[in-house]
Order: C-alpha cells, then structure tokens, then sequence
C-alpha cells in the first residue's frame, strides 16, 4: 500500500469539521490505493480510532460512495465514479455527445449511454445516458461500471482495446456467467470482437441482465485508438422488433457524432 501522510483535523465529533475531515481522509486513502483500504488501515491514516469512523464509513457505503468488497476492503462506488466523470476532462466529450444521445433516443424510443473505458481497471464506466420516457425500460446510472465481455458497451469497446487487455479480460478465470446467454468461451468472444470491428457494431441478447437486450457502436479517434461507445438499451422483445432500424439510426449517429469528436464545428443538427 502506498504510504501518505495522516490526516489530521479538529472540532466537533458530530457533523462538523472533524468528520468532514475524516471522511476525507478515507477518501483519500481510497483513491491512492487501487485495491482500497480496510477498516483498520483507514483508522490509521485519519489518526483516529476505528470506532469513531465505523459510522461514516456506513455512511459512504450507504450513499454509494464507498463499497466493501468480500475480502473486507473499501473501494469507490458508483457515487464517486459519477463526480469524477463529471469533472474528469470526459466533460468536454459528455456536452458534446449530448445532443446526439438524445436525438437517438427519440429515433429509437430507447434508453442511450455513453461510456468510456474506466481508467484503473478492465471495465466500461457510463459517464452520461438519455433515458426514454417508456415505463419500462433499461435504466442504469451514471458512473456505473460494466464488464468488458458482457455488455454491449464492453465489447465495442474491448474490441479496440490493447491486445494485452483483450487478453486479460478473456481470461477464463475472468469469464463469469451471468445468464443462460452470458458467452464465457475465449474463442467465441474473440470471433465476436472481429466481427464487431468488422461491421462497427456490438450486440448482445440478456447477457448481463436478463431480458434486456443491447447493442453498441465505438468512437475512435484519428488513429482508430477508442474514445468511447453509445449504447442503445431496452427490453428484448422491442429491441428484437426494431432491430435493423435502431442498428442503422446508432451507426448514422455514431459517426456523425465522431466526426463532431475529431471536427468540433460539426452539431446533431
């Protein structure tokens, strides 16, 4: 674990600045370490006794900031992945996306993410979304993490990716089923990121959640490296029904919103 400097502060045990403090301090300690903090080794950083920070550390975790992982460390939660993607330089790419997100989804009557590759880990994270108003439909949040090779975001994007990760994350060791439709076999998951960077299209039916279907589009820069990927989200029986034409309104606007990435002068119109 790397070694910093112990937070320390005064005031109030209440709500006031000590707990402001501590609960930065943990925040802090959080961030430096990427497989995150134990109980014991967040006490220690905040100079302060483990039963003082039990409390907020519930807190966090009950407001989503923090999660505790099997092996008992915190890690971020999707809270914290949401403030990041939201002053994180993938701004820029949300204020310029945004028009183009919500006019697909108006094409398309669906739900539409947008999602980057996550920076310390082999996931996507969702930095924006366009819900549709149908009273079902396919709702995530954003900062939200996904799996790279079952997801339709995941593998648009893991088919751009590094050979050393599209390695890593094909990793049978890695390759958790989550429906009776979850592909787990390396060879067919490495026939399908071919094909999706042959027709610049990833699909999947129920693979991560049961009944949902997706599919999903990258957006490269210059030099074919990946920025992003749009995603469009809904129940599988509509999705089935409207297939081709939400396959064609994704890959019409995915490329002209890349062209908006790489020439700023271009709109949605």
């Amino acid at each position: 674990m790397a070694a910093s400097k112990a937070v320390k502060s005064s005031g109030a045990t209440g709500g006031g600045p000590q707990s402001v403090g501590r609960i930065l301090a943990i925040l802090d300690l959080v961030a430096a370490n990427r497989d995150g903090a134990t109980l014991t080794e967040l006490a220690a950083y905040a100079n302060a006794p483990k039963t003082s920070l039990v409390g907020l550390v519930k807190a966090l975790v009950e407001e989503k900031a923090l999660r505790r992982e099997a092996s008992g460390r915190y890690v971020f939660d999707e809270r914290i992945y949401s403030f990041a993607a939201r002053v994180s330089p993938g701004l820029d790419l949300v204020r310029v996306a945004r028009p183009f997100l919500t006019r697909l989804m108006l094409a398309t009557g669906e739900t539409v993410v947008l999602g980057t590759p996550a920076r310390d880990a082999d996931l996507v994270v969702y930095i924006d979304k366009v819900e549709t108003e149908s009273p079902v439909r396919y709702t995530v949040n954003v900062g939200e993490r996904r799996e790279m090779y079952c997801t339709s975001m995941g593998k648009a994007i893991l088919a751009h990716s590094p050979k050393a990760q599209i390695d890593r994350v094909l990793s049978p060791a890695n390759l958790m089923r989550f429906t009776h439709t979850t592909v787990t076999s390396p060879d067919e998951l490495r026939k399908q990121l071919a094909d999706i960077r042959a027709e610049g299209i990833a699909r999947t039916h129920g693979e991560r959640v049961e009944g949902a279907d997706g599919m999903a589009a990258p957006l490269l820069d210059v030099h074919g490296g990946i920025i992003a990927a749009v995603l469009i989200a809904g129940p599988s029986s509509r999705v089935a029904a409207h297939r081709s034409r939400m396959e064609r309104e994704l890959l019409e606007t995915t490329k002209e919103l890349q062209q908006a990435l790489i020439h700023p002068t271009v709109s949605a119109g």
